[in-house]
């Protein structure tokens, strides 16, 4: 008798399909799991955020330039990721270059240790003992978690006798009412003291110069935590101008000093304090807003800039300002 195979019914059928896609779901699941999982084990780490430094000032003016025997300018506004572990400043021979003699600097600043965000101003003398030549200039910033910055460029050190301009500021001398109270760092009186009225003189004198320069007399509050030491760095929102004198065209070893010839007589280097506007040229500033005249610290300070080869000099001086009294 022949036989005949007994087909499934439909509900079997029903059963065997949702079997077959219950485990073909099971093995998508188990392949997209471990495809998840390689994925995440194979992306890359991501690394620490390192520490930042802006504001960057190498030398006078950021002429990335040094005196034999000189101070020397720095300045960076560092910003670290975490915190700061350490502060280096290098300044080496580079390789390929030839020296009268060997010597290298590194200074460490432990002080800024420990802090996230901090102004790192320095001035130090190149010593007598560094020969002429390129160096390498490394500032260094470790960062507490593990980055580093390292911000690299090229100084150049030269001998001053060998410059083509060495300006010198000289004949500093302040009065008050034409009575001399201080002159070429001997302070007649212990502290400076002006009142509402008073005629300030500011008197300096700028040796060592040819070509063009700018030479100024700026008062500035002490509050505001603001110390210029290039005529570049001016902001006439927060100095009141005493005086500004320019040179075209100087012969070598010439000098100029603050005073000026105004209607064929020299002067202008006075300034009445409560004045309504300051002594800048061409056009005189409004001293108002933020500097406007009020009682208390500020300093004097004179800028000079040697616009033909980029040569900065500076000098300030403490004085007070009772102006209600």
């Amino acid at each position: 008798m022949e036989q005949h195979q007994q087909l499934p019914t439909p509900a079997q059928y029903g059963r065997k399909f949702s079997k077959m896609a219950l485990k073909g779901l099971a093995a998508l699941l188990l392949l997209a799991t471990t495809f998840t999982a390689c994925k995440k084990e194979d992306a890359p780490a991501q690394a620490p955020p390192t520490p930042t430094a802006t504001n960057i000032e190498i030398g006078s003016g950021n002429n990335k330039q040094a005196l034999i025997g000189r101070d020397f300018h720095f300045n960076a506004d560092v910003l670290a990721a975490e915190k700061i572990k350490a502060v280096q400043l290098t300044i080496t021979q580079k390789a390929g270059e030839t020296y009268a003699a060997y010597w290298k600097l590194v200074l460490d600043w432990p002080e800024y240790n420990g802090v996230k965000n901090t102004n790192v101003h320095k001035h130090f003398t190149i010593p007598a003992e560094a020969p002429e030549g390129k160096y390498d200039f490394t500032f260094t910033v470790q960062d507490e978690n593990g980055t580093r910055l390292d911000i690299k460029e090229t100084l150049t050190i030269n001998d001053p006798a060998k410059m083509p301009v060495d300006p010198k500021i000289g004949r500093d001398m302040i009065s008050r009412n034409d009575s001399l109270i201080y002159y070429m760092d001997t302070w007649v009186e212990k502290e400076l003291i002006f009142k509402k009225g008073d005629t300030l003189t500011a008197h300096a004198q700028v040796s060592g110069i040819k070509g063009d320069g700018v030479l100024y007399t700026v008062l500035i509050k002490k509050k505001f935590n603001y110390y210029p030491e290039s005529i570049d760095h001016l902001d006439f929102s927060k100095v009141i101008v005493i005086s500004k004198v320019e040179h075209k065209d100087l012969p070598a070893a010439s000098k100029i000093s603050t005073l000026k010839q105004i209607d064929g007589k020299w002067g202008g280097e006075q300034i009445i304090v409560g004045a309504d506007k300051d002594g800048n040229e061409p056009a005189a500033n409004p001293i108002a807003g933020e500097k406007a005249w009020e009682s208390g610290s500020y300093n004097l300070v004179i800028l000079y800039k040697n616009t033909t080869h980029n040569l900065n000099a500076y000098k300030s001086f403490p004085i007070s300002i009772n102006y209600n009294n």
